[in-house]
């Protein structure tokens, strides 16, 4: 038999775990996902949207109190395109199976990490806070912007108009790089290379970081020279993919 004790301590259990699900989630935050024992409702206005059979966020939207169902099996299956989480202030991205993130590691931009200058829209490509960070695949030569609602972005290379010119700068765009801006983005390592027939490059894995009116870092394929010719004001760097689980600073 159970003594009075035993008893008034389960009893406890239980209603913390009943308050647990009854409670409202944050803005932004965990709702569900396999193993979670937390919040399952959301603000009002919010809805639970499934990432992964892992993770589970509370979105802005039409609000639901209990989250989508999981998909069952893996998030992603070959050829296919992994679903990425959502990132918001004070929260962080959860890296999605076949993703990678991609960061610079040396100073002076140490572990900033590649996005768009507004986040998951075509625009200019930076460098910017861990807890902004994008996804990414490259996929048949092209560099892609994985988006949490499941839109692809396309990074794009601007074309060289002279031989003078030793910078390009990188943008992303909703349609995949073609003639002069495409060119091709591969891996050697970790680390990314970008070539193109119709220019030689002294170093395939050679970007130039140079912050923009605004301070936004934006990011440029550099055609050499290096070190002390890197154009004033920019960092001469090498960028290269992450798989932890979440963004480090």
């Amino acid at each position: 038999m159970f003594s009075s004790v035993t008893l008034s301590i389960l009893g406890a259990l239980v209603l913390a775990s009943g308050a647990a699900a009854q409670a409202t989630a944050p803005q932004y935050g965990q709702c569900g996902g396999q193993g979670w024992t937390g919040a399952t409702t959301c603000p009002s206005g919010w809805s639970c949207v499934v990432s992964n059979p892992y993770y589970s966020q509370c979105l802005p939207g039409a609000a639901s109190s209990t989250p989508t169902s999981a998909p069952s099996g893996p998030s992603s299956t070959p050829g296919g395109s992994p679903t990425t989480t959502a990132s918001a202030p004070g929260s962080l991205p959860t890296l999605a199976s076949g993703n990678s993130f991609i960061r610079a590691v040396e100073d002076p931009n140490f572990h900033q990490y590649l996005r768009s200058e507004v986040i998951n829209t075509a625009g200019d490509a930076v460098l910017g806070d861990y807890t902004t960070a994008a996804q990414f695949q490259i996929v048949d030569g092209q560099l892609i912007q994985m988006v949490p609602d499941g839109s692809k972005l396309y990074a794009v290379v601007e074309a060289r108009s002279d031989p003078s010119v030793m910078k390009l700068k990188m943008s992303w765009s909703t349609t995949p790089a073609s003639g002069d801006n495409a060119g091709t983005f591969m891996w050697s390592g970790d680390t990314v290379e970008w070539s193109i027939p119709t220019i030689q490059r002294p170093q395939l894995n050679a970007w130039l970081v140079c912050p923009d009116a605004d301070g936004n870092k934006d990011v440029y394929i550099n055609l050499g020279p290096y070190d002390y010719n890197t154009p004033p004001g920019c960092a001469d760097e090498t960028i290269h993919a992450y798989t932890g689980a979440t963004p480090t600073p």
